[in-house]
Protein backbone atom coordinates (compact mmCIF):
# COMPACT_ATOMS: atom_id res chain seq x y z
CA UNK A 1 0.00 0.00 0.00
CA UNK A 2 1.22 3.49 -0.88
CA UNK A 3 0.21 6.45 1.27
CA UNK A 4 0.52 10.23 1.41
CA UNK A 5 0.86 11.78 4.88
CA UNK A 6 -0.70 15.19 5.46
CA UNK A 7 1.16 16.83 8.33
CA UNK A 8 4.27 14.82 7.45
CA UNK A 9 6.71 16.96 9.44
CA UNK A 10 4.63 16.97 12.63
CA UNK A 11 5.18 14.57 15.52
CA UNK A 12 2.28 12.31 14.54
CA UNK A 13 3.19 12.39 10.85
CA UNK A 14 6.67 11.11 11.65
CA UNK A 15 5.32 8.41 13.95
CA UNK A 16 2.96 7.29 11.16
CA UNK A 17 5.87 7.12 8.71
CA UNK A 18 7.96 5.06 11.14
CA UNK A 19 5.13 2.61 11.79
CA UNK A 20 4.35 2.41 8.07
CA UNK A 21 7.93 1.39 7.27
CA UNK A 22 7.79 -1.34 9.91
CA UNK A 23 4.69 -2.75 8.22
CA UNK A 24 5.93 -2.64 4.65
CA UNK A 25 3.75 0.35 3.75
CA UNK A 26 5.36 2.91 1.45
CA UNK A 27 5.10 6.64 2.10
CA UNK A 28 5.28 8.13 -1.41
CA UNK A 29 4.90 11.75 -0.32
CA UNK A 30 4.15 14.11 2.51
CA UNK A 31 2.38 17.47 2.63
CA UNK A 32 2.95 20.15 5.24
CA UNK A 33 2.99 23.94 5.63
CA UNK A 34 6.34 24.11 3.85
CA UNK A 35 8.26 21.86 1.47
CA UNK A 36 11.20 19.81 2.70
CA UNK A 37 13.84 17.50 1.24
CA UNK A 38 15.11 16.07 4.55
CA UNK A 39 12.84 13.02 4.46
CA UNK A 40 13.14 9.78 2.46
CA UNK A 41 10.12 10.97 0.46
CA UNK A 42 9.24 14.39 -0.99
CA UNK A 43 7.32 16.76 1.27
CA UNK A 44 5.28 19.36 -0.59
CA UNK A 45 4.21 22.73 0.77
CA UNK A 46 0.58 22.18 -0.30
CA UNK A 47 -1.58 19.62 -2.04
CA UNK A 48 -1.69 21.95 -5.05
CA UNK A 49 2.05 21.29 -5.46
CA UNK A 50 1.79 17.52 -5.05
CA UNK A 51 2.03 15.62 -8.35
CA UNK A 52 1.98 12.10 -6.89
CA UNK A 53 -0.87 9.70 -6.17
CA UNK A 54 -1.40 6.94 -3.60
CA UNK A 55 -3.80 4.31 -2.32
CA UNK A 56 -4.78 6.49 0.67
CA UNK A 57 -4.11 9.83 2.34
CA UNK A 58 -3.58 9.92 6.11
CA UNK A 59 -4.26 13.31 7.67
CA UNK A 60 -2.62 14.32 10.95
CA UNK A 61 -2.30 18.01 10.17
CA UNK A 62 -4.50 21.01 10.94
CA UNK A 63 -8.15 21.79 10.14
CA UNK A 64 -6.97 24.69 7.96
CA UNK A 65 -5.43 22.17 5.54
CA UNK A 66 -8.70 20.29 5.05
CA UNK A 67 -10.09 22.15 1.97
CA UNK A 68 -6.93 21.58 -0.08
CA UNK A 69 -6.68 17.96 1.03
CA UNK A 70 -10.27 17.14 0.12
CA UNK A 71 -10.06 18.92 -3.24
CA UNK A 72 -6.91 16.94 -4.13
CA UNK A 73 -8.39 13.63 -2.93
CA UNK A 74 -11.67 14.09 -4.79
CA UNK A 75 -9.93 15.08 -8.01
CA UNK A 76 -7.75 11.96 -7.89
CA UNK A 77 -10.34 9.70 -6.22
CA UNK A 78 -8.02 8.84 -3.32
CA UNK A 79 -9.60 7.48 -0.09
CA UNK A 80 -8.78 9.47 3.06
CA UNK A 81 -8.24 8.79 6.73
CA UNK A 82 -8.96 12.01 8.64
CA UNK A 83 -7.33 11.91 12.07
CA UNK A 84 -6.77 15.63 12.64
CA UNK A 85 -8.31 17.02 15.83
CA UNK A 86 -10.10 20.32 16.32
CA UNK A 87 -12.64 19.87 13.51
CA UNK A 88 -15.69 22.09 13.98
CA UNK A 89 -19.14 21.61 12.45
CA UNK A 90 -18.15 23.38 9.22
CA UNK A 91 -15.16 21.05 8.77
CA UNK A 92 -17.30 18.01 9.51
CA UNK A 93 -19.79 19.13 6.86
CA UNK A 94 -16.96 19.42 4.35
CA UNK A 95 -15.91 15.86 5.20
CA UNK A 96 -19.49 14.59 4.87
CA UNK A 97 -19.89 16.30 1.49
CA UNK A 98 -16.61 14.87 0.18
CA UNK A 99 -17.61 11.38 1.36
CA UNK A 100 -20.28 11.38 -1.34
CA UNK A 101 -17.44 11.27 -3.87
CA UNK A 102 -14.69 9.23 -2.13
CA UNK A 103 -14.44 6.87 0.84
CA UNK A 104 -13.47 8.76 4.01
CA UNK A 105 -12.60 7.28 7.39
CA UNK A 106 -13.20 9.86 10.12
CA UNK A 107 -13.04 9.48 13.87
CA UNK A 108 -11.97 11.69 16.75
CA UNK A 109 -9.59 9.00 17.99
CA UNK A 110 -7.77 6.22 16.14
CA UNK A 111 -7.24 4.04 19.21
CA UNK A 112 -9.23 0.80 19.40
CA UNK A 113 -9.17 1.10 23.20
CA UNK A 114 -10.75 4.56 23.17
CA UNK A 115 -13.53 3.34 20.92
CA UNK A 116 -14.14 0.47 23.34
CA UNK A 117 -14.27 3.07 26.13
CA UNK A 118 -17.03 4.83 24.19
CA UNK A 119 -19.07 1.64 24.02
CA UNK A 120 -18.58 0.94 27.73
CA UNK A 121 -19.52 4.51 28.67
CA UNK A 122 -22.68 4.23 26.58
CA UNK A 123 -23.65 1.02 28.35
CA UNK A 124 -22.97 2.59 31.75
CA UNK A 125 -25.16 5.61 30.92
CA UNK A 126 -27.95 3.31 29.79
CA UNK A 127 -27.81 1.14 32.92
CA UNK A 128 -27.23 3.86 35.52
CA UNK A 129 -29.88 6.28 34.25
CA UNK A 130 -30.68 9.53 36.04
CA UNK A 131 -29.13 8.72 39.40
CA UNK A 132 -25.54 9.48 38.39
CA UNK A 133 -23.82 12.73 37.45
CA UNK A 134 -21.48 12.41 34.45
CA UNK A 135 -18.13 14.18 34.23
CA UNK A 136 -15.39 13.74 31.61
CA UNK A 137 -11.73 14.60 32.21
CA UNK A 138 -9.16 14.64 29.41
CA UNK A 139 -5.41 15.12 29.84
CA UNK A 140 -2.86 15.89 27.12
CA UNK A 141 0.64 17.25 26.64
CA UNK A 142 1.40 20.95 26.90
CA UNK A 143 1.71 21.39 23.13
CA UNK A 144 -1.86 20.41 22.31
CA UNK A 145 -3.74 23.42 20.96
CA UNK A 146 -7.42 22.48 21.01
CA UNK A 147 -9.46 21.97 24.18
CA UNK A 148 -11.44 20.02 25.02
CA UNK A 149 -10.07 17.17 22.95
CA UNK A 150 -12.06 15.71 20.10
CA UNK A 151 -12.08 12.44 22.00
CA UNK A 152 -13.72 14.07 25.03
CA UNK A 153 -16.46 15.38 22.76
CA UNK A 154 -16.77 11.95 21.14
CA UNK A 155 -17.22 10.40 24.59
CA UNK A 156 -19.79 13.02 25.58
CA UNK A 157 -21.72 12.48 22.36
CA UNK A 158 -21.67 8.71 22.84
CA UNK A 159 -22.95 8.97 26.41
CA UNK A 160 -25.61 11.48 25.35
CA UNK A 161 -27.17 8.91 23.04
CA UNK A 162 -28.05 6.73 26.06
CA UNK A 163 -28.99 9.21 28.79
CA UNK A 164 -32.70 9.44 29.69
CA UNK A 165 -32.46 13.25 29.46
CA UNK A 166 -31.16 15.84 27.00
CA UNK A 167 -27.64 16.67 28.25
CA UNK A 168 -26.05 20.10 28.45
CA UNK A 169 -22.29 20.20 28.02
CA UNK A 170 -20.55 22.43 30.57
CA UNK A 171 -16.91 23.30 29.89
CA UNK A 172 -16.13 25.79 32.63
CA UNK A 173 -17.73 26.34 36.01
CA UNK A 174 -15.54 29.00 37.61
CA UNK A 175 -17.46 31.90 36.04
CA UNK A 176 -20.85 30.86 37.41
CA UNK A 177 -21.58 30.18 41.06
CA UNK A 178 -24.53 27.82 41.07
CA UNK A 179 -25.44 24.26 41.88
CA UNK A 180 -24.79 21.61 39.25
CA UNK A 181 -27.86 20.76 37.14
CA UNK A 182 -28.80 17.06 36.84
CA UNK A 183 -28.60 17.09 33.04
CA UNK A 184 -25.08 18.51 32.86
CA UNK A 185 -22.12 16.64 31.44
CA UNK A 186 -18.99 18.38 32.67
CA UNK A 187 -16.00 18.30 30.31
CA UNK A 188 -12.61 19.29 31.73
CA UNK A 189 -9.18 19.70 30.14
CA UNK A 190 -5.71 19.29 31.63
CA UNK A 191 -2.55 20.27 29.73
CA UNK A 192 0.92 19.40 30.96
CA UNK A 193 4.22 17.70 30.32
CA UNK A 194 4.32 14.92 27.75
CA UNK A 195 0.97 13.24 28.49
CA UNK A 196 0.06 11.46 25.26
CA UNK A 197 -3.63 11.17 26.07
CA UNK A 198 -5.76 10.13 29.03
CA UNK A 199 -9.56 10.15 29.28
CA UNK A 200 -11.86 9.43 32.20
CA UNK A 201 -15.64 9.16 32.25
CA UNK A 202 -16.93 9.51 35.80
CA UNK A 203 -20.40 8.41 36.89
CA UNK A 204 -20.90 9.88 40.36
CA UNK A 205 -23.93 8.62 42.26
CA UNK A 206 -25.04 8.61 45.87
CA UNK A 207 -22.32 6.94 47.96
CA UNK A 208 -20.63 5.35 44.93
CA UNK A 209 -18.54 6.39 41.92
CA UNK A 210 -17.81 4.46 38.74
CA UNK A 211 -14.83 5.58 36.65
CA UNK A 212 -14.05 4.31 33.16
CA UNK A 213 -10.66 5.33 31.81
CA UNK A 214 -8.17 4.91 29.00
CA UNK A 215 -4.53 5.94 28.83
CA UNK A 216 -2.33 6.12 25.75
CA UNK A 217 1.39 5.99 26.48
CA UNK A 218 2.72 6.26 22.95
CA UNK A 219 1.63 8.03 19.78
CA UNK A 220 2.14 4.70 17.99
CA UNK A 221 -1.28 3.65 19.31
CA UNK A 222 -2.89 6.23 17.03
CA UNK A 223 -0.51 5.62 14.12
CA UNK A 224 -1.24 1.88 14.06
CA UNK A 225 -4.99 2.56 14.16
CA UNK A 226 -4.70 5.05 11.29
CA UNK A 227 -2.69 2.63 9.16
CA UNK A 228 -5.26 -0.11 9.77
CA UNK A 229 -7.96 2.36 8.76
CA UNK A 230 -6.03 3.17 5.58
CA UNK A 231 -5.94 -0.52 4.71
CA UNK A 232 -9.67 -0.78 5.36
CA UNK A 233 -10.66 2.34 3.43
CA UNK A 234 -8.45 1.66 0.39
CA UNK A 235 -9.83 -1.80 -0.39
CA UNK A 236 -10.52 -1.99 -4.12
CA UNK A 237 -14.20 -1.35 -4.75
CA UNK A 238 -14.82 0.48 -1.47
CA UNK A 239 -17.87 2.66 -2.06
CA UNK A 240 -17.82 6.39 -1.34
CA UNK A 241 -19.12 7.09 2.13
CA UNK A 242 -18.25 8.15 5.64
CA UNK A 243 -16.72 5.32 7.68
CA UNK A 244 -15.61 5.07 11.31
CA UNK A 245 -14.05 2.65 13.77
CA UNK A 246 -17.29 0.69 14.19
CA UNK A 247 -17.31 -0.08 10.47
CA UNK A 248 -13.74 -1.34 10.59
CA UNK A 249 -14.25 -3.44 13.70
CA UNK A 250 -17.32 -5.15 12.25
CA UNK A 251 -15.74 -5.60 8.80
Amino acid sequence: MNIIISGAMGAMGQVVASNAAARGITVVAGVDREASDRFPYPVFGSFADCDLSADAILDFSNPAALPGLLAFAQERRIPCVIATTGMDEAHQKMIADASKVIPIFFTFNMSLGVNLLCALAQKAAQVLGEGFDIEIIEKHHNKKIDAPSGTAIMLANAVSEKTPYTPEYVYDRHAVRKRREPNEIGIHSVRGGTIVGEHEVIFAGTDEVITLSHGAYSKSVFAVGALKAAGFISVVGRSPGLYNMNDMISF
